[in-house]
């Protein structure tokens, strides 16, 4: 390599579609899971379109990150539509791992803030005597 050698720009690799292969099969079943959830204005599956970029699986419990887009300020009917579609996009997820058994739910956007849960550490809301801080 010359001495410009440095400046070259290494060569690009192109991202592999879908869940990475060293993930856990938890993990893989809930990214699975997930690609059910449709994105209604897209109509792409939350996987597929990005939107999904964490998730901690622990037994009964999963914990879903959301890169959540946000919309114009100015745009007040532009942020009624971001805020339907979020919420519907909320309640698919919920309900899809609901289905697949899973006893405590939570959803976070990409600062970490708690945007949707369901059930709590002792299963769903209302099992075993304690109501969840926050009913779907």
């Amino acid at each position: 390599m010359g001495l410009l050698g440095i400046f070259r720009s290494p060569k690009k690799r192109t991202p592999k579609k879908g869940p990475r292969e060293d993930l856990p099969p938890e993990v893989k079943q809930v990214v699975n899971v997930l690609r059910s959830v449709i994105d209604p204005e897209t109509e792409l599956n939350i996987v597929d379109e990005g939107l999904l970029y964490g998730l901690t699986v622990e037994e009964e419990l999963v914990q879903v990150f959301l890169l959540m887009a946000r919309s114009t300020p100015e745009c007040h009917f532009c942020q009624s539509i971001a805020v339907n579609v979020q919420r519907r996009i909320l309640k698919d997820i919920i309900e899809a791992l609901q289905k697949e058994g899973f006893k405590r739910i939570e959803v976070y956007n990409e600062i970490g803030l708690l945007l949707e849960e369901w059930g709590d550490e002792y299963g769903p809301a209302g099992a075993g005597g304690r109501p969840s801080p926050r009913k779907s």
